[in-house]
Parts: C-alpha cells; sequence; structure tokens
C-alpha cells in the first residue's frame, strides 16, 4: 500500500472540512426553513385572529346598524343643569354624603364624587361601574354616557364594545364616551326603554373660563342603534361641557 504524503493528507482533510461545511449549511438551511415556517403559521394565525375579531366587531355593529326609528327613541330632553364644581362625599366638607339624589333618570348633571372615572374603561358592567356620582363628574369634563338597563348586558356586551371603540375614535367624541349599567335601584327607566344618552352641556369662555349656560340632555331609547348615538355625540360633542379640558 502506498504511504500517505503530506500533500495526500492536507487533501483529505480539506476535503473533510469541505464536506463538514456542507453539512453544516444543510442544516442552518433546515434551521431557518423551520423558523420560516413557524413564524409563517404563527404570522396566519394571529392574521386569522385579527380577521376574526375585526368580523366580529363588525357583526356587532350590523345587529345595531339600520333604521333609527326602530330604535323607538323619546326626543331629546333639555334638563336645567345644576351642581357644576359641587363635590360632595369623601374628601369634601360633607364628608358622609354617599348618594346624590338626581332630579332625572339617569342624571345629566349634578352634585358629585370628587374624581371622576379616568381609567381606560370604556364599557363598564354591573360588577366593575363606577358610583353614578362618580360618573356624574365625567359628564361635566364632557363625556357622553350611554346607560343601559342591566337587563340587557349580556346579549349587548359585543355591540357595546364595538360601539365603543367607533364612537370613541370620532372627534366630536373626544375619546370621551362611556356605556355604562343603570343603577336601577336609582329609579327605573320609563316602560318600554332600556338605553338612554346623558350629555352635560354649557358654554364656557375661552378666556375667562366663565362657564354660562348649562343644560344637561338626554335621550331615552328602547332599541340600541349606532346612528342614533353617532348623531346624539355630533350635536353634543365633547367640548361643550362645563370642563371639557379636564380628564
Amino acid at each position: 500500500m502506498a504511504r500517505e504524503t503530506s500533500r495526500d493528507r492536507r487533501e483529505r482533510v480539506a476535503a473533510m472540512q469541505a464536506e463538514q461545511k456542507k453539512a453544516e449549511r444543510r442544516r442552518l438551511f433546515v434551521v431557518i426553513g423551520a423558523c420560516v415556517a413557524v413564524l409563517a403559521i404563527i404570522a396566519g394565525a394571529v392574521t386569522w385572529a385579527i380577521v376574526g375579531e375585526q368580523n366580529k366587531k363588525d357583526e356587532a355593529l350590523a345587529a345595531i346598524s339600520g333604521d333609527a326609528a326602530a330604535a323607538s327613541c323619546d326626543p331629546v330632553t333639555n334638563d336645567p343643569a345644576t351642581g357644576s364644581s359641587d363635590h360632595v362625599g369623601p374628601g369634601t366638607n360633607t364628608p358622609d354624603l354617599t348618594k346624590v339624589d338626581y332630579a332625572t333618570v339617569p342624571p345629566s348633571s349634578g352634585k358629585h364624587f370628587v374624581a371622576p372615572a379616568v381609567d381606560s374603561r370604556r364599557v363598564y358592567t354591573t360588577a366593575d361601574r363606577p358610583a353614578i356620582e362618580t360618573l356624574v363628574h365625567n359628564l361635566e369634563h364632557g363625556y357622553t354616557i350611554l346607560w343601559y338597563d342591566p337587563s340587557v348586558e349580556k346579549e349587548q356586551a359585543s355591540s357595546f364594545a364595538a360601539l365603543a371603540t367607533r364612537v370613541n375614535a370620532m372627534q366630536e367624541a373626544g375619546n370621551k364616551f362611556l356605556v355604562a349599567p343603570w343603577d336601577t335601584s336609582r329609579g327605573a327607566f320609563p316602560a318600554g326603554k332600556k338605553y338612554a344618552l346623558s350629555h352635560w352641556g354649557a358654554d364656557v369662555d375661552q378666556s375667562t373660563g366663565k362657564v354660562s349656560n348649562q343644560m344637561g340632555h338626554r335621550q331615552l331609547c328602547g332599541g340600541l342603534n349606532t346612528t342614533v348615538v353617532e348623531d346624539f355625540v355630533k350635536k353634543f360633542p365633547w367640548s361643550s361641557a362645563p370642563e371639557p379640558g379636564a380628564a
């Protein structure tokens, strides 16, 4: 047998190294291919979920769209407004006053607790709704509230979420549109009415900050309709309130 020369040995080692590099490249391509496949699956799943969620929102909005007359809404009422900057309850000189008797159901103005609800929630349930006196403070800050009878909470949950997203994107809403259950222990809605919109309006002198022409606004409806809500918010935007610049 011929003796292996130094040159033969170098060539054999070089061939082995070349084959090893090829094998490493093949493994790398396999790993990259697997990662790409996994990412594609994840991207597809995320896209499917996003599309599915959007479809649900579209379906929820479609369910409350259509003829506004079918919502059986009463004309908008204009209520005398009182209670601007009139804070009661804990942290005030009337700390024991924990409940305000409002003149209307639901209220469109009135005495209220010191702090409004300023979390990111835009739809509340019977389990987490802030006190009515807290939400009245939100009204003073330019919010419009869609109050609903607790009996429709479950069936309309998806519609409430979709509606809140849509309306809060409106310039007139300024992300100050809330959906909250009414506390029926404070008085029942009129017969046949399950929903009520309320807003606390006022004129504010931009140079002096003086508030005038305060007026509460309400509209009660038997059904839920997107157009009705949008029209109410357009008529009474967030800026038409005693303290629109507050959170």
